[in-house]
């Protein structure tokens, strides 16, 4: 190959781009999702569905994306609610994507719950609804999508799947009296999951990769940050000195949907700061 042929990059210009995707982002009412979903309406999907279990919230959410002025002409946010837990609601949610669109590009699988409580107490009804929304209904909400992930899907523009895992998954979560055990397992499993899906799914041209952010400001994580000394104590022992910003998961969310990526598969990327490498999360 000439140097000529290896710095010729095609369309440069476009790599970041998500011009007319369709998007489903499950959690989307609020923290990460919220944020993953405004970034995928500004880099130029036409529609991006949200879905979360509060219709209130999603419709909160959808009128706030609405709004934003610089998203691409035409492109609407559209609210689904639903309970990713249930599997005839997942079943409902498939259905209505499907009255408006005969394909989805991009499934953000961001729906999660946490329970913090001591490890002598712990209940079981809470870890099974965490490892079962955090877990099954990944999986799940996935299986349901694929016939629209591979609708229009191509060897040259796979269909992306993003699961929301966490470094809680990768080194050791909270321990003590605000243990989450339960939050710990379930994201494990979902990067395994990731990494399961990355060579099933392959071969259908969809690709999928996992993201595993450590603490961002939402309401799930309000009351860790807090019990665990505030956000200004958590920064300090991240590499770079901060906390997560909306920009942060939105730029990431938005790179694995576009075809800057397209060569990722099964990959698992920390957005902490560094802070796994040092022990704390």
């Amino acid at each position: 190959m000439s140097a000529a042929e290896q710095v010729n990059l095609s369309d440069f210009s476009s790599i970041f781009s998500l011009e007319g995707k369709v998007a489903v982002v499950t959690g989307g009412s609020r923290g990460l999702g919220l944020h993953a979903a405004s970034g995928l309406l500004q880099a130029g999907c036409s529609k991006v569905y949200i879905t979360s279990r509060k219709k209130a919230g999603c419709d909160e959410a959808v009128a706030a994306l609405n709004a934003i002025s610089n998203k691409r002409p035409g492109a609407q946010a559209i609210s689904v609610p639903v309970d990713s837990s249930d599997m005839n609601e997942l079943d409902r949610l498939v259905a209505e994507v499907g009255k408006t669109t005969d394909h989805v590009d991009i499934l953000f699988a961001n729906a999660g719950a946490t329970w913090g409580e001591n490890f002598d107490t712990y209940p079981e009804k809470m870890f099974s609804k965490v490892m079962d929304l955090n877990v099954k209904s990944v999986f799940y909400t996935i299986q349901k999508f694929a016939p629209l992930l591979t609708a229009k899907a191509t060897m040259e523009d796979p269909s992306r799947v993003i699961i929301t895992a966490s470094v809680a998954g990768i080194g050791i979560g909270s321990i003590g009296e605000n243990g989450t055990p339960a939050y710990s397992a379930s994201k494990a499993a979902a990067i395994h999951l990731a990494k399961n899906l990355a060579v099933e799914l392959g071969p259908r041209h969809i690709l999928t990769n996992a993201i595993a952010p450590g603490f961002y400001p939402s309401k799930m994580a309000a009351g860790l940050i807090e019990a665990k000394g505030g956000m200004q104590d958590l920064a300090k022992y991240s590499p770079n000195g901060r906390l997560g910003k909306p920009e942060d998961i939105a730029g990431l969310v938005v790179f694995l949907g576009s075809r800057a990526s397209s060569h990722l598969n099964g990959a698992v990327i920390a957005t902490d700061g560094g802070a796994v490498l040092k022990g704390r999360l």
